[in-house]
């Protein structure tokens, strides 16, 4: 003992100057001596007399070799480590530390998403994450939101990722049965999370079995923290407005315009100019109304009316948010409690989303041998909905009227009849309650037994309760409600999700050997309930519920639910931290497949190399840290029907005798689709991690698609339900993160880029697969990306004639064009070629970050490039007057004469001179940049925050959407029409709403 002396340590960090406890410190030299700091970031520790130097070290911190004075006290102030190479990952039943990892895994964390005025927690993911597609459909504040992780992978089944908040797999459907489809996920408050992991690569997701296909989505929120209560209370307030607008002709231009056209087609018929005075003078003079001017004859010659329909779907958008949180607790018992407030009103009339939320995470440990803990989290969500795009009735379809029409009639009232063809949606926004109330319920809780040193058992049970309450009223001048005497429908939807999982958690450390592994089940049962009722003939407008209707019309009711039974393990090992393996199986069972295929097996392994940990590496090399690693693994694919297996019959009656008839052929051997990846990466840093980052290079093939087969007629079908088909994809992630300067300016730099290549490779013998719709041009082609687009190619206009051209195309019996400038005025004498696809080529965000003495300046810009975008609606409002809807202001270029050359026909109304909508005419490129997030704020100095009495004070401001770079014609370059949407049906623009541009001012303070 003589030969001892007793050393005091106390560590902080090196950016603010907090206590750090935690802190492993151990003598240089002999790593048996040694304590980890108290809550005060304070230890004292006896160590040999000839004793030096300690050594601090924390996980995310640089380690730091520090030598002991005289006086036997250390002060240590450790600073953060500047690569995310050493962050805790979360995999999937456990977690690892980035540097050993032998799988791709992208993290976001929740300080990145925090605050951001969007409604979803995929939106605020945008631009974030390698390989990851995200796109909102349109601006409708509750709209749904399309998000690919590496491609798609199936043409029927689900192509979203699994999405799992704190260990509960969360129902992604959404439930409502009128209106535009809403997104579950809305119900998130992202300001609870603490880090997003999405696993990318089979050696990720193969934990997941049967439904990691996709890409799995793992939220962890917020845990409590030991030590003193500390108060989080964060508001927020802002305004949005359309990003982007379109230009439609006014009055002046209409009228010149539809003269114009009308003349046109006289003359088109053979009719001379008299038939215009007849007939079409008399329609303009009936459109304009009350408010039409006319010459001292009575002949029409103008209008005080000049609409502007566009601004009338706009409104003010309106975000207000207030989040307050707690945290604190003992080493035994912590705690983490929130509760929020968010009021979003759309860009768009009548559109908007109140939300409440409330959560609250425990954690306690009881004991040495026994800890346990609950997660919950409720939300309240009170949407008020639009139509879906389709409808005549959405808000966006009013810049289908002419602007010669006014809004309002001399008393006030909306003008309905007589319109220019169209129905008035502002009838729907005065005379319509769409009314969706969701409420969500999460919740898991957990046992854990320490059973020995590194072996703990673990048991959780998670709950997942979706409802969704839905009343609509339309009164009786709307279009719904109209000769009805008004119509109303109510719908209940519910979704119940139980989840049981126990597993083993062995970590261990044996001398140069690192294992860790899990062993385990899973149960997951899954019921979906749903109820509505119609009714008509309501007495008044004023009566909004279905109990008041004259006539109640039609009602159902359904319940549907399914299972899976898992069992499954996983087991990393290194060497000397430089050697690493990985392997994990799964083994699902699921009452969604054929007794004979009902059991799926889903292995995966991996290996990586860390180079810069060999005795041969250079410690003062230009490279500080390199790993090579690689997987291989097997995915699922459950994402269908509940019953697509089974024979069914439906019920039919027979004059009025009740009755079943055969409605599906059944399949014993309907099976999983089967995803199979393999995955290269190289992990890299240089000049000590200041520059760190990853290369993938990945190869996934999907095949045993479940599609929809024709069988022959004899067997009383038309189709089965079979494994047939394969989708490959392809594709190269990288990322970059710099640490430009690291002093009193601090800069941050983060890159990442992404291509994917996608290819239908088996159609089971057939070449194509189209719905033969008029409206919309996505096929499924063999050797083709899924959903490309395949019309006619549009040659221009014909300078002698004004008709509309487009390219035959024709092709000799070798499969080469004969005449390439060959073209045609007639349509179907067109040819049908590939002319463009909907999904990007590749996607790209860098994010700068900036701090000057407490002064933050962060902004991202995403973006996407080499996808086309169908402007379906432009074949109405873009179609050189062959239709009623006002036109854009580009038609006035229109031919007029003899040698004009111009890409846009001669306007004839009436008439389709190259308003086809499946045709090259209606494609735009859709690649764009967007300024995605900008976030500028300031914190208090400690010295003026701590005589208030606080911890921090933070004021912000933050911006979404700012700008927008992009050559598209339309509205927003990120779309994908929202009643249509699957995943064939893609990047189809019809009357479909931009993105909001919203600035937010808030205020952070820590009490």
């Amino acid at each position: 003992i003589a030969k001892n002396r007793q050393v005091s340590v106390f560590v902080t960090t090196a950016e603010d100057g907090t206590t750090l406890p935690g802190v492993t410190v151990v003598v240089k030299g002999d790593v048996t001596i040694g304590v980890v700091t108290d809550n005060d970031g304070k230890y004292s520790l006896s160590v040999p007399a000839e004793t030096r130097i300690l050594v601090f070290s924390f996980i995310g911190m640089v380690t730091r070799e520090i030598p002991i004075g005289e006086s036997g006290i250390v002060n240590a102030s450790l600073e953060t480590e500047v690569t995310p190479l050493n962050e805790v990952m979360v995999i999937g039943y456990g977690t690892q530390i980035k540097s050993k990892m032998t799988g791709n895994v992208s993290k976001v964390s929740g300080n990145d998403i925090q605050n951001t005025p969007v409604p979803s927690v995929q939106q605020a993911m945008q631009g974030k994450a390698a390989g990851v597609f995200i796109e909102s459909a349109n601006g409708k504040v509750s709209g749904i939101t399309r998000m690919r992780v590496r491609g798609s992978s199936s043409i029927t089944a689900s192509n979203e990722p699994l999405f799992i908040v704190d260990g509960v797999p969360l129902n992604t459907e959404p439930l409502n049965q009128t209106g535009a489809n809403i997104n579950p996920l809305t119900s998130i408050n992202f300001n609870d999370i603490e880090s997003i992991d999405v696993l990318k690569d089979a050696s990720s997701t193969a934990i997941y079995g049967s439904r990691g296909a996709n890409g799995v989505v793992l939220i962890t929120t917020k845990k409590g923290k030991a030590g003193d209560t500390k108060i989080n209370l964060n508001m927020q307030y802002g305004f949005s407005k359309p990003s982007r607008l379109r230009e439609f002709m006014n009055t002046e231009q209409f009228i010149s315009y539809f003269r114009e056209a009308g003349v046109n087609s006289d003359l088109y018929e053979g009719y001379n100019d008299d038939y215009w005075q007849q007939h079409v003078e008399k329609r303009l003079k009936r459109y304009s109304g009350w408010a039409a001017i006319l010459d001292d004859n009575g002949n029409y010659v103008g209008s005080e009316v000049d609409t502007d329909w566009q601004n009338e779907a706009f409104q003010n958008g309106l975000l207000q948010m207030i989040d307050l949180s707690a945290t604190g607790g003992s080493e035994k018992l912590k705690y983490f409690a929130s509760a929020s407030y968010n009021n979003q009103q759309s860009i768009i009339v009548s559109n908007g989303l109140e939300k409440f939320s409330g959560r609250l995470n425990i954690d306690n440990k009881v004991n040495n041998w026994l800890e346990l803990g609950l997660t919950m989290n409720l939300a309240r969500t009170s949407i008020d909905q639009v139509s879906a795009d389709n409808a005549f009735s959405t808000p966006l379809q009013i810049v289908a009227l002419a602007p010669i029409k006014p809004i309002r009639d001399l008393d006030g009232n909306l003008y309905g009849t007589p319109t220019t063809t169209y129905y008035n949606p502002l009838i729907d926004v005065e005379d319509t309650q769409r009314d969706l109330l969701e409420t969500r319920s999460v919740a898991n809780g957990y046992l854990k037994f320490n059973l020995m040193k590194g072996l703990a058992w673990r048991n959780e049970l998670g709950y997942d309760l979706y409802t969704l309450k839905e009343n609509g009223r339309y009164g009786e001048k709307t279009d719904a409600g109209q000769g009805v005497n008004g119509y109303g429908i109510s719908n209940y939807g519910q979704t119940q999700s139980l989840v049981a999982k126990s597993y083993f958690d062995y970590n261990v450390q044996l001398q140069d050997w690192g294992i860790s592994a899990v062993l385990g089940t899973e149960y997951q049962k899954t019921n979906i309930d749903n109820t509505w009722v119609e009714g008509e003939n309501f007495p008044s407008d004023d009566l909004k519920y279905l109990a008041s209707a004259g006539k109640i019309t039609d009602g159902s009711s359904s319940l549907t639910e399914y299972s899976f039974l898992s069992y499954f393990t996983r087991a990393n090992i290194d060497y000397k931290s430089k050697y690493l393996a990985t392997i994990a199986i799964r083994s699902d069972a699921s009452s969604r497949f054929g007794e004979n295929k009902r059991q799926g097996w889903f292995p995966a392994l991996s290996a990586g190399w860390v180079v810069s940990k060999e005795e041969f590496w250079n410690p003062s090399s230009t490279f500080s840290f390199l790993k090579l690693r690689s997987s291989y693994g097997i995915t699922g694919n459950a994402g269908i029907g509940n019953f697509r297996h089974l024979g069914l019959f439906g019920v039919a009656p027979y004059n009025e005798e009740p009755g079943y008839v055969p409605t599906q052929i059944g399949n014993d051997d309907l099976g999983w689709e089967s995803t199979a990846q393999i995955d290269f990466g190289i992990d890299y840093g240089f000049f000590k991690n200041r520059i760190s980052g990853e290369v993938d290079y990945y190869i996934k093939k999907t095949d045993d698609l479940l599609l929809d087969v024709p069988v022959p007629a004899t067997t009383g079908y038309t189709v089965q339900t079979q494994n047939i088909g394969s989708v490959d994809n392809k594709g190269f992630e990288f990322v970059l993160n710099t640490v430009n300067l690291s002093g009193e300016l601090k800069w941050n730099t983060n890159i990442n880029f992404s291509i994917n290549k996608n290819k239908v490779t088996d159609l089971g013998g057939q070449e194509l697969i189209d719905q033969g719709s008029s409206r919309f041009m996505n096929v499924v082609k063999l050797n083709q990306p899924l959903g490309v687009f395949y019309g006619a190619e549009y040659a221009g206009v014909d300078t002698e004639n004004g008709d509309a051209l487009w390219y035959v195309n024709e092709q000799d019996e070798n499969g080469n064009i004969v005449d390439p400038e060959a073209t045609t005025n007639d349509f179907s004498a067109a040819n049908f070629v590939v002319l463009g696809q909907p999904t990007p080529d590749f996607i790209y965000a860098f994010t700068n970050t900036f701090n000057y003495k407490g002064i933050e300046l962060a902004f991202t810009f995403q973006g996407v490039a080499g996808n086309e975008i169908h402007l379906a609606g432009d074949s109405y409002m873009a179609a050189n007057a062959a239709w009623y809807d006002n036109q854009t202001t580009d038609q006035l270029n229109s031919w007029k004469k003899p040698g004009d050359i111009t890409d846009i026909p001669q306007a004839r109304i009436g008439y389709s001179n190259g308003d086809q909508a499946r045709s090259s005419r209606y494609l735009s490129d859709g690649s764009y940049l967007k300024l995605r997030s900008l976030t500028l704020g300031y914190d208090l100095p400690l010295i003026l925050v701590s005589r208030l009495k606080m911890s921090n004070i933070r004021i912000y401001m933050q911006g979404q959407n700012l700008l927008t770079f992009t050559k598209y014609k339309g509205w927003d370059p990120e779309v994908s029409t929202d009643f249509a949407v699957d995943n064939v049906v893609s990047g189809v623009d019809f009357y479909s709403a931009p993105q909001p541009r919203a600035i937010t001012f808030g205020i952070n303070l820590g009490l």
